[in-house]
């Protein structure tokens, strides 16, 4: 988001974000600022005192209702919310959201608005600027609505009000943005008449959160594997990891004193970091594994600097691709692919000379791409490195969302110096 408003920017345009408060953000998943002061200084950032009442800890600000009862409250909550827009925890947010885009719109005419997802409830906001003002707009879907890009199957039928609602708002939006083709797919065939407007628009990455060069691997002073990302994935998908990294260890030299380090967010809300998954990575120290907690953007180059080989674990299968993929890719180091093999990564790491391949959730299949992993870190050849960063280059955010504006201004056919 960071980099399609710059590049809005960048190509002329006056660019306002409506965003929500800092402190809504702490609740919800943690604030990062490390690299705000490389949004375009051009850009007007609105932040709305919207949050969510049931990430509050602070027993103080509860309700004699939310005390006596929490379970009944929630579920009173959820209700509640979903009155407004069909979706939990966002959906009171409606109102407010129509109000900002409309006051903003009547403070400085806008030309284009952006929606994207999620929350889903920003549909509403671009729905009513164009009820009112028929400001054109489109609609940033990223992994979709209608389709759960987990299980890989139909999220809702389109005769649901969440169904009239995204083929209310996608009717009339001049273009819509996925992140990859099977997700693309489902909406061409769930709209076709809409087929054209739908565009791939993959996440990439930020030439900024990779190192520039590679450090050679030290067998001797111990290979490091490393994980940065959210863990989201389930405690038998991490034990089936774990259990092949134990096995690889013990059976390869090279890895006899290699580590595993795995950094990132770890549970959501309140719930951060006090998770069975963080157990379970405690609980394998004896086996060289390490957890370290979030890492700032900032810090992303130094910790991957300092890594031999990467370890890409996701959940999902051929409708998720993640954007982490893409800045492993960009690192030059060996993957190993911890995720489904038929999985829109596997799509994306095609071609990359120093991955493992897909061999899907196995312990042993996974014990050997370790060990092959291994061996790359220490035998590589700088062709293969080159290679493996010329694979990675076509994805970098700058080349995709500056592509991807440029698309959109045409479809609006407007000149350089207007609003968004």
């Amino acid at each position: 988001m960071r980099e399609t408003a710059n590049q809005f920017a960048a190509q002329g345009w006056d660019v306002t974000v409506v965003t929500i408060k800092d402190e809504s953000w702490a609740l919800e998943s943690g604030v990062d600022h490390s690299l705000s002061q490389k949004v375009d200084p051009r850009v007007k950032v609105v932040k709305l005192p919207l949050r969510r009442e049931d990430l509050e800890t602070d027993i103080r600000r509860f309700s004699e209702q939310r005390a006596v009862s929490p379970a009944w409250w929630v579920r009173s909550l959820r209700d509640r919310q979903q009155e407004m827009f069909p979706e939990p925890n966002f959906g009171d947010w409606k109102d407010a959201l129509e109000d900002a885009v409309l006051r903003l719109h009547k403070e400085n005419p806008a030309d284009l608005l952006l929606a994207t997802c999620v929350p889903y409830t920003n549909l509403a906001a671009a729905w009513k600027l164009w009820e009112e003002a028929r400001v054109p707009y489109a609609v940033d879907f990223r992994d979709g609505w209608s389709i759960d890009v987990i299980d890989g199957r139909e999220a809702f039928i389109a005769d649901s009000e969440k169904g009239r609602w995204e083929s209310r708002v996608l009717s009339s939006a001049i273009s819509l943005w996925v992140v990859n083709d099977p997700i693309a797919e489902h909406y061409r065939a769930r709209y076709p008449q809409l087929a054209d407007r739908v565009h791939i628009v993959r996440n990439g990455y930020d030439v900024d959160s990779t190192p520039v060069r590679k450090r050679p691997a030290d067998p001797e002073s111990g290979l490091v594997f490393g994980y940065l990302g959210t863990i989201n994935f389930s405690v038998e998908h991490l034990r089936t990891v774990l259990n092949g990294w134990r096995a690889a260890r013990s059976r390869e030299p090279l890895l006899a004193n290699a580590r595993f380090e795995v950094r990132g967010y770890s549970g959501h809300g309140a719930l951060r970091g006090a998770n069975p998954q963080a157990d379970l990575l405690l609980d394998a120290e004896a086996d060289g594994v390490t957890y370290g907690g979030p890492v700032a953007k900032a810090e992303v180059a130094s910790i991957y600097a300092r890594w031999d080989a990467m370890v890409l674990i996701l959940i999902g299968g051929r409708y998720v691709t993640s954007g982490k993929v893409y800045e492993y890719m960009a690192t030059g180091l060996p993957i190993v692919s911890a995720h489904a093999i038929d999985h829109d990564a596997s799509n994306v790491l095609q071609g990359h000379p120093l991955w493992t391949g897909p061999r899907g959730v196995a312990g042993k299949a996974l014990a050997d791409a370790f060990v092959e992993a291994a061996h790359l870190a220490v035998e590589s050849t700088d062709e293969q490195h080159t290679k493996a960063m010329a694979h990675a280059d076509q994805f970098t955010r700058e080349i995709i969302m500056s592509a991807a504006v440029r698309q959109l201004v045409d479809v609006l056919g407007l000149e350089k110096g207007r609003t968004q």
